[in-house]
């Protein structure tokens, strides 16, 4: 389970958390313009945008979690157990695998508007990435900060949705997140009016303009809890604020060890969580052990060259006694 946030405007950002019960060697990775992405069945882009994101890396080759391109294209993957379908797309598309869709579209595309035209002519194999490897049911969130998508494979073809909210998370389909957040338009961040005509009443404490705000892990409930948090975010307009509210945001979204328990008997937790800043150029991140905030510079010398940069997480930092 995955939680995708998308903060759009003059100054965008966008990132993740990533639930999982199993680390699955993940690590910062740039992709610079000239490293050789050979795909399944397209032929190989010799050169493309550069891109950073989290990944593992297998065969010599990125899989991406999420990622941002040099041109401030997001996409990221989360999971879709239930709905997801490959093959999906038309029969004579073009053939993609759904762990090719990162790397593909934000090595060639620069815009949301560019990526979904070649959404519409993508074919997405089942063709495991190796043998020991198969297709994760994902769907996508897709952002430049200007227009935001949600792209699910499903049995009636690869759906496209405009997203208004900027928020993904996993099942059920996107339409149902948009349909029960209309029962939560009543929220506000600010304690109601006393309309029960009772004139004695007080409120008792900060915060109860919230009541009803759902406060489990399901997908759906995460979904409600992270588009009202983005819809009344206030922070100042500089980056460092920014971000950390960024995180905030996602915190209130993570996985606490302990809460969440899988079928067979393991813990579902925020392995990490990410900020990417365009704007910055800078990939930012933490992990559920880790000590703060780590930030990573995506700068034009990295952007350059042939070879994958990996950058390992850092390992955790212990509380410290002043």
């Amino acid at each position: 389970m995955c939680t995708s946030l998308v903060f759009t405007g003059q100054t965008p950002y966008f990132g993740r958390n990533l639930d999982l019960e199993y680390d699955f060697g993940q690590q910062v990775v740039i992709t610079p313009r000239e490293f050789p992405l050979t795909f399944k069945k397209m032929p190989t882009l010799e050169r493309h945008y550069a891109l950073i994101g989290m990944a593992a890396v297998a065969a010599g080759w990125p899989l991406y979690a999420e990622a941002m391109n040099e041109k401030g294209l997001y996409l990221a993957g989360l999971n879709f157990p239930q709905s997801a379908r490959y093959p999906c797309g038309p029969a004579e598309g073009i053939p993609a695998g759904p762990y090719e869709l990162i790397p593909w579209l934000l090595g060639t595309c620069e815009t949301v508007d560019q990526a979904v035209e070649q959404l519409r002519r993508v074919r997405l194999l089942d063709v495991p990435f190796l043998p020991d490897m198969p297709c994760a049911p994902l769907h996508w969130h897709l952002s430049d900060g200007k227009r935001t998508v949600v792209a699910e494979p499903t049995a009636e073809g690869l759906r496209l949705y405009d997203d208004p909210v900027g928020v993904l998370t996993n099942e059920p389909p996107f339409p149902f997140h948009q349909a029960n957040l209309c029962q939560y338009q009543g929220l506000s961040p600010a304690n109601p009016d006393n309309r029960l005509g009772a004139p004695g009443l007080s409120f008792f404490g900060q915060g109860m303009g919230g009541l009803g705000l759902p406060g489990d892990c399901s997908p759906a409930s995460r979904y409600v809890r992270a588009a009202f948090h983005r819809w009344n975010s206030v922070c100042p307009a500089e980056e460092g604020p920014a971000v950390s509210q960024f995180f905030h945001i996602l915190d209130s979204v993570a996985m606490v060890r302990g809460a969440v328990r899988t079928p067979e008997g393991k813990w579902d937790i925020t392995r990490y969580a990410c900020c990417i800043s365009p704007a910055a150029g800078a990939y930012y991140y933490k992990t559920y052990d880790g000590g703060g905030i780590i930030g990573v510079d995506f700068s034009e010398a990295r952007r350059q060259g042939d070879a994958l940069i990996c950058l390992p997480l850092e390992s955790a930092v212990p509380p410290r006694l002043l």
